[in-house]
């Protein structure tokens, strides 16, 4: 695989997060070195000559393309919000059962582009028709980034406050819409704004010097570009569209097709069948019980194309050594206990191992056992990676502060005035020959009042909010926010160098200063909780949006898109996706009430199961018991086992960055992954790790033996698989209230206790 190919394949991985939090600990884009990359001259072929193209300055654009006079168009910011509200719905199923979300860019980039590409035909009827070019193909993708990026908070900390009860007795999500609807608003634009005057410090001033890649953002630009590059770009795109769309179309179909005979076309449970079969053999439903089945989901089948065979085996690794090995025998020795999910003889052996009720009460199950040495390895593993960048941290930290000098004593230079200090630490700016001047002229970025103006507008409504809703000091909504910052701040600067933000290492980080902030202050248990898990949501949600402003500062940098476009799109988008997301919240959990409360016992009894996981919403509201109540404790063999593991994730990453390099570099690609390994920890089942270690290895194969198709198709085959299953589980969610749901009107034949 040459340099570029490796830049993309790491871009494309980086699109998908886990735990609404992060993305995902997939293989480091830096390890590639990808900073000058072999690219295609704009408008050739594959085969002509090649060109070294320097990835800090904006992109060489196809000559021929005619100039866009304003790529801000309504059509592009409609069709964004839309594609980026499929995104957004897809991320809410697919967040709540597996603690995995998706970004919209390069969905957005590659749908938006058949789209619009079809409305050029129109000539020029009014804003539908007219000329459609990379820039604008720029504000679409912009536009669904923003509409399809809050699902964090509601795959995670708001689910966690009702799994609680800090709401209060018999409340539902429905009956607080109002204060949902503004804790998303605060979060998704406290983010934009704090972060808007860094674009240029991130994106220009010392993205050379820091080696700040952003590999996902260039990929996503570089995309764009080659399908605009001429006849040949547009043939290729229009290649790209047709497999999304039946790809899409086809996850689509599958998943609502299967809600009617889900032990059929999704779920298989092969030690069921041979329970059956043999006349109910208990252990085969005791190996069923720890979740070894194996699910057809379209969308882990295609994260699975996108992470690689390392990251995908590192995470089946995990489930073996979660699933297999230790929580058997933590059973077996008594440290933790399952529950029978029936009483019915028919299906003895059948048990839970995954409960998180009772807690402190009774002794613990595997799950909450494992959650422990889980966390600590995502956030050492992420604290590491921070901190072995601490030369490229201190010099951004350096820069920074020399320009606030500079900028202060230029503005005192402008009134008459000098000031010695100020002067001094201005004067020691980075003078590098190679940095480029910003391209766009101070008209076309984003005015000083207009970030000032909404993030002291912001900050206002959000302690008037967090005060009379949440019960939230406004001392505490301020330190909620400067933590936002300062995570915003090593998020992106590390996303942009390893493709991998280590925002499930803030949110954790939060959540245990908030611990602190509120021990002793005379907090109730339940106040103490839902302070804790709404901080924490404002926290890693203002760095979230942050992080995904500033890349599309990056890719609109190198398509030539000038940031105020960029800014009002992700804007739009984002201003859609706080009216979106709470609404399609209160669908899910309308449909699955076992999102958010227990099953009552009638339920059990009846053999009802639950289809979401909710692996984030239990690993946020542990965490929050954890630091807030005294009766619930972390059991000490599980303390120690996530020390050691801690340790051991901390030494590879040193090993790794200090010791495997140079002609040792080559060994880097053995080393496991322990965010993927972690990963398959606190999903309280291997099934998802199963489906994406086949899509790694059909990809690994199909790089293999044909890469100019992998080429053109393989990202779009993902996609579609990913963003179709998500809509589908949006289907599924209405049929179940609309009572004709596969529960109630399918069959589960070939599932265990008659359910699935």
């Amino acid at each position: 695989m040459d340099e570029k190919q490796a830049l993309e394949a790491n871009a494309a991985a980086g699109s998908v997060r886990p735990f609404s939090e992060s993305q995902p600990p997939f293989e480091d884009a830096a390890d590639h070195k990808s900073h000058n990359v072999q690219v295609e001259k704009a408008g050739t072929d594959v085969d002509d000559e090649e060109v070294e193209e320097d990835l800090y300055r904006p992109l060489l654009m196809d000559p021929t393309i005619p100039h866009e006079e304003n790529p801000l168009t309504i059509r592009a910011v409609v069709i964004g919000c839309i594609l980026g509200s499929l995104v957004c719905a897809s991320n809410l199923y697919l967040g709540l059962k597996t603690g995995f979300t998706f970004s919209a860019n390069m969905f957005g980039a590659i749908f938006g582009y058949g789209i619009l590409k079809l409305l050029e035909k129109a000539g020029k009827t009014p804003i539908i028709g007219g000329l459609f070019g990379p820039q604008e193909n720029s504000i679409v993708q912009a536009a669904a980034t923003g509409a399809g990026g809050t699902g964090g908070i509601f795959v995670a900390a708001i689910p966690a406050m009702y799994r609680l009860g800090v709401m209060g007795e018999g409340r539902s999500p429905m009956d607080d819409i109002g204060a949902i609807f503004t804790i998303t608003l605060v979060a998704s634009f406290i983010g934009i704004f704090y972060v808007t005057p860094l674009r240029k410090f991130f994106i220009i001033q010392v993205a050379r010097e820091l080696k700040l890649l952003f590999p996902t953002p260039t990929a996503v630009a570089l995309t764009i570009r080659s399908m605009h590059a001429g006849a040949a770009g547009g043939v290729e795109a229009i290649k790209k569209l047709k497999c999304l769309a039946v790809c899409f179309i086809g996850a689509l179909v599958h998943r609502i097709g299967s809600y009617y005979a889900i032990g059929i076309l999704y779920d298989w449970h092969v030690f069921t069948w041979i329970h059956i079969w043999s006349g109910h053999t208990s252990w085969a439903m005791n190996i069923e019980s720890w979740g070894w089945y194996f699910e057809w989901t379209p969308a882990f089948i295609g994260s699975g194309i996108l992470i690689g065979l390392n990251p995908a085996i590192s995470m089946f690794a995990g489930a073996v050594m979660a699933w297999a090995i230790i929580g058997p025998a933590l059973v077996h020795y008594g440290e933790c206990i399952g529950l029978p999910i029936t009483d019915d003889p028919k299906w003895e052996g059948y048990y839970t191992f995954s409960s998180l009720s009772n807690l402190g009460k009774q002794a613990p199950s595997p799950r909450y056992w494992l959650l422990w040495p889980g966390v600590m390895v995502m956030v050492c593993s992420s604290m590491a990676e921070l901190f072995v960048q601490y030369k490229a941290i201190w010099s951004g930290l350096k820069s920074v502060w020399n320009q606030s000098c500079a900028g202060i004593n230029d503005t005192l230079v402008a009134r008459g005035k000098t000031n010695a200090f100020f002067a001094k630490h201005g004067a020691n700016q980075v003078k590098d020959e190679n940095v480029v001047e910003d391209p766009f002229p101070p008209e076309q970025q984003v005015q000083t009042w207009m970030w000032a103006l909404g993030l002291l507008a912001t900050l206002v409504v959000a302690m008037i909010i967090f005060h009379f809703q949440w019960e939230t000091h406004p001392g505490l909504t301020i330190l909620a926010i400067i933590l936002a910052f300062l995570f915003s701040f090593l998020a992106i600067q590390i996303g942009a160098v390893t493709d991998t933000t280590p925002l499930t290492a803030a949110s954790k980080a939060s959540q245990l200063i908030f611990g602190g902030a509120t021990s002793g202050s005379g907090y109730s248990i339940q106040h103490a909780q839902k302070i804790n898990l709404v901080a924490g949501a404002l926290a890693s949600g203002g760095a979230d949006m942050a992080t995904a402003l500033v890349s599309d500062f990056r890719t609109g940098f190198l398509v030539g898109t000038s940031p105020i476009k960029q800014w009002v799109a992700q804007s739009i988008g984002s201003f859609v996706s706080v009216w979106l997301g709470p609404g399609l919240f209160v669908l899910f959990t309308s449909a699955y009430p076992c999102i958010w409360k227990d099953f009552t016992p009638e339920e059990i009894a009846a053999g009802k199961t639950c289809p979401f996981l909710v692996p984030s919403v239990t690993a946020w509201a542990a965490v929050a018991q954890a630091v807030t109540d005294p009766s619930v404790s972390i059991p000490t063999t599980s303390g120690i086992f996530a020390i050691v593991m801690g340790v051991v994730s901390i030494i590879q990453v040193v090993v790794r960055h200090f010791f495997l390099v140079g002609e040792r570099d080559k060994y880097r690609k053995w080393l496991p992954n322990w965010g993927a390994i972690a990963l398959s920890w606190v999903i309280p089942a291997p099934v998802f790790a199963s489906a994406a270690l086949l899509g790694a290895i059909v990809a690994a194969l199909w790089r293999k033996y044909s890469m100019r198709t992998w080429d053109i198709y393989g990202y779009a085959v993902a996609a579609g698989f990913i963003a179709g299953e998500g809509l589908g589980g949006v289907v599924g969610a209405i049929l179940t209230l609309a009572g004709v749901d596969g529960y109630t009107k399918g069959s589960m034949i070939a599932c265990p206790a008659d359910s699935c």
